[in-house]
């Protein structure tokens, strides 16, 4: 498959990304934008050179793959009728609503052999990629996710629109069964979880910390691993990993900085090459629905605690 025909579902903060980058990738032509807001549908396709569509389904014989990027409570309806058409997908983080219908999307990209991905952005970030190569046997896990207020994704807990990009993060640098989750939070702007924090056990003996907010004063991205002989600090603003790691009897501290690039273009071209070649995407459906499990169970002991 030389040249693949992809379409965006969803043009908001970041489906609208998906379709710039599409429309300028080699070996991919970006034929269609589908947005229920019709008239911003066709901003973008004017702006990308394709068609707009108010009905995703009118897309759905032109297309190869689709990119879906529209509210979590609809992920699940649209990505079973492109599975269903024979299409691959990519679908934002996270993967579905329920863990029934992202065993459903899975079960139903294997039987057709296509690809099912994941949108887990982080995953595709340079500083995680260096830090994931550096871990080993990791003892304590520390993940720091804050945001200012911006109003978007409050249709959801904030574990499932944020701390749940470190939930995939954590759960591939620790190769081991969940023992243990304990975790409190509160809602303060939005009826649903506006902060949560949660700390997880595994049978290996590794423990991680996770605290996320989408309302304060500043952003925060940290994570940090505490291994044998070893500490690693990365910071996703700065994009810096500084590295404390003993020697004999002294400690030797290294900053690196990973070559920027855009992990959004990467997570595209990374979907296009598993399209093209039948390769396991990075976030398969079966990463994503991890995540999503230990998310729910997140945000079901927190508003269990908000009950009480």
């Amino acid at each position: 498959m030389n040249m693949i025909n992809v379409g965006v579902i969803g043009v908001g903060s970041i489906g609208k990304h998906h379709a710039r980058i599409f429309s300028s990738l080699e070996g991919v032509k970006l034929v269609g934008i589908v947005d229920a807001d019709f008239p911003r549908a066709e901003e973008f396709a004017q702006k990308y050179n394709c068609r707009a569509f108010y009905d995703y389904m009118k897309i759905m014989d032109s297309v190869d793959a689709v990119s879906i990027a529209v509210p979590t409570t609809f992920h699940f309806d649209v990505a079973i009728d492109f599975l269903k058409h024979n299409k691959s997908i990519l679908i934002e983080k996270p993967i579905t609503s329920t863990l029934e219908e992202a065993e459903v999307l899975i079960a139903e990209a294997e039987k057709r052999k296509l690809i099912l991905q994941v949108g887990h952005l982080e995953r595709f970030n340079a500083g995680v990629a260096m830090i994931s190569a550096m871990v080993d046997n990791p003892r304590f896990i520390e993940s720091q996710r804050l945001s200012p207020f911006l109003g978007r994704g409050t249709d959801v807990d904030v574990t499932l629109d944020l701390m749940i990009h470190d939930i995939d993060i954590i759960l591939s640098l620790v190769n081991s069964e969940i023992t243990d989750i304990r975790a409190t939070g509160a809602r303060v702007l939005t009826e649903n979880i506006d902060i949560a924090h949660a700390w997880i056990e595994f049978r290996n003996g590794c423990i991680a910390e996770a605290v996320t907010s989408r309302i304060a004063n500043e952003k925060v991205r940290q994570l940090k691993v505490f291994q044998h002989n070893s500490f690693l600090n990365l910071d996703y603003q700065k994009q810096e990993l500084v590295s404390y790691t003993k020697l004999n009897s002294n400690v030797e501290k290294v900053i690196r900085r990973p070559e920027v690039k855009e992990p959004l273009k990467e997570q595209l071209i990374s979907f296009v090459e598993c399209v093209k070649s039948g390769r396991r995407p990075l976030v398969s459906g079966h990463e994503g629905r991890e995540a999503l499990n230990v998310a729910l169970k997140i945000s079901g002991l927190v508003n269990q605690g908000l009950t009480i």
